[in-house]
């Protein structure tokens, strides 16, 4: 799997789990309103993630543990874009190389 591969797999979990965080903490006042969680774990035999988004099992609301999901989301999200860049910009030069 390549480089770019890896990070948009990267991205697309970061994305996900930044989604599940807003709807959480969009329906805080929602009565019986339980929230989304999602897993994340490496792909087996292959490089990158994958995530699993679940209801939790009792209702109620965690706004601090959203709040930080949202920030590791971002920062995550905005690591991978990092790579899957710098990953472009060395493609790039290595074609400018042997073109």
């Amino acid at each position: 799997m390549s480089t770019s591969s890896i990070s948009l797999s990267g991205m697309n979990a970061a994305q996900t789990s930044l989604g599940a965080a807003a709807h959480n903490i969009a329906n805080l006042n929602t009565p019986n309103f339980r929230r989304q969680q999602v897993q994340q774990a490496s792909e087996p035999g292959a490089a990158g993630v994958s995530t699993s988004p679940s209801q939790a099992a009792q209702p109620g609301n965690a706004t601090e543990t959203d709040v930080v999901a949202e920030l590791q989301a971002k920062n995550s999200f905005l690591a991978n874009l990092a790579v899957f860049r710098t990953q472009d910009k060395m493609m790039g030069a290595l074609l400018n190389i042997f073109g």
